[in-house]
């Protein structure tokens, strides 16, 4: 999928028929991760609405949207994506980058010393935005863990170390059911 609104839309369907939102990752686009919700509450939504819209599979009809349904997810699927990455691992992404643009630049205008020097400001100037980048994606991440905290989602720590917010009662998948 192409953007967070249309990922997380297509989540909100999904967990109407009885699956649960577990990760998205970048691809190409987003690419989300479901599986099928082991609780009684979502096999029984599941079968009333699949008995409701039979044809909802074929594009038909399609359960009422749930607007906070929809903003909650969205927020997790957010808070999942600043989480993908840990600060020292988006600061060396960013600097690597940087510098590989700033050299190719440099490459292709000459191997002049106007070049080098003009190259060289243009790295430093980029490299002093990436503090500002990191304490602004500090600020967004927080204003999306405050939004899930205050909705009763849990913060769990998963197996590779990221933070990650499960709804009230939520596990990750694979703990307490060995087939998730």
């Amino acid at each position: 999928m192409s953007s967070i609104d249309k990922i997380a839309g297509l989540g909100v369907v999904a967990e109407q028929f009885g699956y649960q939102y577990v990760d998205v990752r970048r691809g190409d686009g987003y690419v989300m991760s479901l599986v099928a919700d082991p609780a009684p509450q979502a096999r029984a939504r599941a079968a009333q609405n699949w008995a409701q819209y039979p044809n909802a599979v074929d594009g038909g009809a399609l359960p009422p949207f749930v607007p906070d349904a929809f903003q909650l997810l969205k927020a997790r699927i957010t808070f999942d994506l600043t989480t993908e990455y840990s600060d020292k691992q988006r600061l060396i992404i960013a600097s690597l980058g940087i510098t590989v643009m700033v050299v190719g630049v440099a490459a292709s205008l000459g191997a002049d010393t106007t070049s080098f020097v003009v190259a060289g400001i243009v790295w430093v100037l980029l490299m002093c935005l990436i503090p500002v980048l990191n304490v602004a994606g500090r600020r967004y991440k927080a204003k999306y863990a405050a939004r899930l905290a205050a909705a009763g989602f849990t913060p769990v720590t998963d197996e590779r170390g990221r933070l990650r917010y499960l709804p009230p009662g939520g596990q990750l998948p694979g703990h307490g059911n060995p087939f998730a």
